[in-house]
């Protein structure tokens, strides 16, 4: 399923358009938005990567199921969520993964990435080495399950032939090199990690707790009606000594005087995805850099799909002159 980070380059389809989208879990919804607004502008990508959230994206992009994962995915609420969260404290990670990728796989299917209608690769790291791995082939959603196995939170993927994947967000959260290896003459990145750091970090304004109380008692209403819920509650209590209302409420708030495990989880992946991002960028800069602005979403707030499309489409807006100098043959193709 994998390859190294060393391929040999295709022969260039002039220009080639390369979408490279990137990390930044709850925050990858922007994507959508993205992309609906480069096909408003008359951009269609001729190939796409991605890295972690970006690879799932990229996938229903990639299989033509881009509509019904987007319809999904507005629908997803907070019981929805809970509901995909397989808790197991063993195996390398909080959650499986298992109920995710099944809930995934309804959406894009499962077919083999030589097989998709335009090319893909993602993004994965070698858990034992720290290897940069390129997954071309294969199935897409074993793909996608390693490039989206966050540490701590996801555990690893294993392939075929014994390695553990993990997130790619870890070495290439915008893999823009991957995408000039492909062939992609001219690569737009989408980059979701510019606005993040000190989001977790700022003093809480009590006027703001009614909307947090009222989605507490909700919680606990739902844990003590639904079963599913209350199975992932004991495991959440035994494992971490947390109630679920107050694990999704420490999710949710933007601000806490006191950050408890999953903030400084998130703060701490928000700082590294930066930082690297910064790193790799500098030295394989894309030629038009997408950066919505998302501090206001947190790493699990999966239920805020509307509010990060609309970024995604604004984002693209603000790069419009970019976009418009690029070659005509490319923006009508």
């Amino acid at each position: 399923m994998s390859d190294s980070a060393h391929m040999p380059s295709r022969g260039k389809r002039t220009p080639r358009v390369a979408l490279v989208l990137g990390s930044g879990a709850a925050r990858g919804w922007a994507h959508i938005g993205v992309i609906h607004e480069l096909a408003n502008m008359g951009i269609k990508p001729d190939l796409v990567v991605g890295s972690s959230v970006g690879a799932v994206v990229g996938g229903a992009l990639a299989s033509d199921n881009l509509e019904p994962f987007e319809e999904w995915i507005r629908g997803l609420g907070r019981v929805d969520i809970i509901r995909l969260l397989d808790a197991k404290m063993t195996g390398g990670g909080f959650l499986q993964g298992k109920s995710l990728m099944g809930a995934i796989g309804k959406q894009i299917g499962d077919p083999k990435i030589e097989d998709l209608n335009m090319p893909y690769a993602c993004i994965a790291t070698e858990l034992g080495s720290g290897r940069e791995v390129w997954l071309r082939e294969g199935s897409l959603l074993d793909a996608c399950r390693a490039s989206i196995a966050l540490p701590g939170m996801l555990a690893p993927s294993r392939t075929d032939d014994g390695q553990l994947l993990v997130d790619g967000g870890l070495v290439n959260p915008v893999p823009v090199s991957l995408a000039r290896a492909m062939g992609g003459d001219i690569v737009i990145a989408v980059n979701l990690n510019g606005d993040l750091i000190g989001r977790h970090f700022f003093v809480h304004d009590p006027d703001d707790d009614s909307d947090d109380e009222e989605a507490e008692r909700e919680l606990a209403e739902i844990e003590e009606k639904d079963s599913v819920v209350a199975k992932w509650a004991a495991r959440m209590k035994t494992g971490f000594g947390v109630r679920l209302d107050s694990y999704i409420s420490s999710l949710r708030k933007k601000e806490s005087p006191d950050p408890g495990l999953f903030d400084v989880m998130a703060g701490s992946i928000d700082i590294m995805q930066d930082r690297i991002t910064r790193s790799r960028m500098a030295g394989e800069p894309p030629d038009i850099h997408i950066t919505p602005k998302l501090s206001h979403i947190g790493l699990m707030d999966f239920d805020r799909a509307e509010e990060s499309i609309t970024e995604g489409v604004e984002a693209t807006r603000r790069k419009r002159s970019e976009i418009e100098a690029l070659p005509e043959k490319v923006r009508n193709s």
